[in-house]
């Protein structure tokens, strides 16, 4: 029996405890005593970082190098309508995003590396993160240092991913998951009667305008062999059917591979806003939040990658959804792919951020084994 088939039933009850108790971001307080009941458990040594993230260092033997995993903790503001066996306790939270998977699987890396059959060679540091799902707290934890205090070497990341079929792993070199950011745009008009729109100026007519106007900057200002979005996804104007409405307000997100792609977006953005407020004679506000960079895959990391993993690596398409493991590999080489889990014949096919999402717990065991195959590669356990 292997060591992961000896550990699964630990692992698959460590996912069905955190799955009933997700949290905010940064408000992980049941999920963080949990991880740190098991570390106590396994006598492994830990510190708290970010308020209610852990770190957890498994010191080598004859180290030259430190390689450091990291998971996400925090759940989402849905309810749960999934097919797990049991729903989350907390009233419209759940683990939608299958951090709670995320998390067993870390925590089954840790039972491996406090096993004593496994020699650990190499230092190996265990990022137990909060936040993910925002504000980011990826920001948090490299801002506090934890990358050069643990002179960590490269990094690697973790998520499921229902686009890709259960048993296979989905990945690619380079860009893979996108720069990010929001857009609030308030337009301050002029209210009239409806009967009497000469007397007015019309919030409704002027979005309406940029919401056109603005589609226009992707398609004409962006190269097309550069992938990026523009998108007003709410808009709230107007009091009454018959008031002319004197304030409109549209809501969105950019997102972008490249940095610059995604700045000339916004100054597009800002040039075209000026010039609809000159010709409407109107106050327009624009406020931009910029939120993750983008998820940039080392280029030997990922060949090594796929080198050991062979045919269970599918390189895939790089996404147009955001992560703030970005924040580490802007620091040191890292690597993120995705563990899939469509299964169809399971109906483990809801996306995402859905009600309905789940996966099969054997997806776990290739989870710690894809953790376990970096470390063996690298030389830096040996089993």
């Amino acid at each position: 029996m292997t060591i992961l088939e000896q550990l699964k039933e630990k692992v698959y009850e460590d996912r069905k405890a955190l799955h009933l108790i997700p949290e905010a971001g940064f408000c992980e307080y049941k999920t963080s005593a949990y991880i740190q009941n098991v570390l106590k458990e396994l006598d492994v040594e830990y510190e708290l970082v970010g308020g209610t993230g852990i770190v957890a260092l498994f010191k080598g033997i004859s180290p030259t190098q430190t390689l450091a995993f990291r998971t996400d903790m925090d759940g989402l503001s849905v309810k749960e309508e999934s097919s797990f066996e049991t729903h989350s306790t907390h009233d419209n939270f759940m683990h939608a995003c299958g951090h709670d998977g995320h998390m067993a699987m870390m925590l089954g890396l840790a039972r491996v590396l406090s096993s004593s059959d496994v020699k650990i060679v190499d230092n190996i540091l265990l990022i137990f993160q909060p936040a993910e799902e925002g504000p980011g707290g990826a920001e948090v934890l490299v801002n506090e240092g934890i990358l050069e205090k643990y002179n960590v070497s490269e990094i690697y990341g973790i998520h499921v991913f229902p686009s890709v079929a259960q048993g296979k792993i989905g990945l690619c070199p380079g860009p893979m998951m996108a720069m990010t950011g929001e857009f609030d745009i308030d337009i301050y008009a002029r209210s009239a009667h409806g009967a009497m729109p000469h007397t007015g100026i019309d919030g409704i007519v002027i979005a309406s305008e940029v919401i056109l106007g603005l589609q226009s900057i992707v398609s004409r200002n962006i190269s097309p062999i550069n992938p990026a979005v523009l998108t007003i996804g709410k808009m709230d104007a107007g009091e009454r059917r018959n008031i002319i409405a004197g304030k409109a307000r549209l809501e969105g997100t950019i997102r972008a591979f490249d940095k610059v792609v995604y700045n000339q977006i916004k100054t597009r953005m800002t040039k075209y806003l000026a010039g609809i407020e000159a010709a409407y004679e109107v106050k327009i506000e624009i406020e931009y939040r910029d939120m993750y960079p983008p998820v940039v895959n080392d280029q030997r990391l990922f060949t090594e990658f796929v080198n050991f993993h062979g045919v269970q690596c599918e390189v895939i398409e790089p996404q147009m959804i955001s992560e703030d493991f970005s924040y580490y590999q802007e620091k040191v080489p890292g690597l993120f792919y995705f563990v899939g889990t469509y299964n169809e014949e399971k109906d483990y096919v809801y996306p995402l951020h859905n009600s309905k999402f789940n996966f099969d717990n054997r997806i776990l065991l290739d989870g710690m084994q894809s953790y376990i195959n970096i470390l063996t590669y690298k030389g830096s356990i040996q089993i």
